[in-house]
């Protein structure tokens, strides 16, 4: 069974993923970083460049590393913070029914939650970070895509304040986690402390 984390750009789960890791002993597999190292490692901001910002088409290369991510086992998935989001014939982003089916299938799905206003503001001093709309501001995509994280989920934890370490401990903790791993290997239990 899988840990994925989900959940707006900049809350956190990079980090969160590496304490999970360290936590666990399990690999910790970025779908960013996947996306990038398939298509010539170019970095994000670089590929939607290259893709003229076809977030049709980029959608598409990111379903298709979510697809082998979820068919791995005993790894911990650090999303992307769209990874929930497909677009309609309309070009308007909708839930992804394909790529929430691949990482819930084997995975245990953690949304983190943080301030939307401060996450904004944050990701407005990242050029890392390519815009996510032309026409609406970071703040305002996160809350049209925070539906699409809670239906996507098993469990939520919010961040603020919070330390990775924590974090991590919290979502070992947690009695989803605690029951997801018990059900799919009785010997392997997640350390406690």
């Amino acid at each position: 069974m899988n840990i994925v984390l989900i959940g707006p750009r900049g809350v956190g789960k990079s980090g969160v993923a590496r304490a999970l890791a360290l936590l666990t002993k399990r690999p910790v597999l970025s779908t960013d970083l996947l996306l990038s190292y398939e298509n010539d490692g170019l970095p994000i901001p670089q590929l939607l460049a290259w893709l003229r910002h076809d977030w049709l088409r980029f959608r598409e290369l990111e379903y298709q590393v979510v697809a082998k991510c979820a068919r791995m086992d005993d790894i911990i998935i650090d999303t992307g913070g769209g990874v929930v989001v497909d677009l309609d014939p309309d070009g308007n982003e909708c839930l992804s029914q394909r790529k929430v089916s691949a990482l819930r299938h084997n995975g245990l799905v953690v949304r983190l939650t943080g301030n939307l206003e401060r996450l904004a503001q944050k990701n407005a001093l990242d050029a890392n970070r390519p815009a996510l709309s032309a026409t609406l501001s970071e703040e305002t995509v996160m809350r049209r895509r925070d539906p699409f994280y809670q239906s996507a989920a098993h469990f939520t934890l919010a961040t603020d304040g919070m330390k990775k370490t924590a974090i991590a401990r919290a979502i070992l903790d947690h009695p989803a986690m605690r029951e997801s791993i018990s059900s799919t290997n009785p010997a392997r239990s997640p350390p406690s402390g």
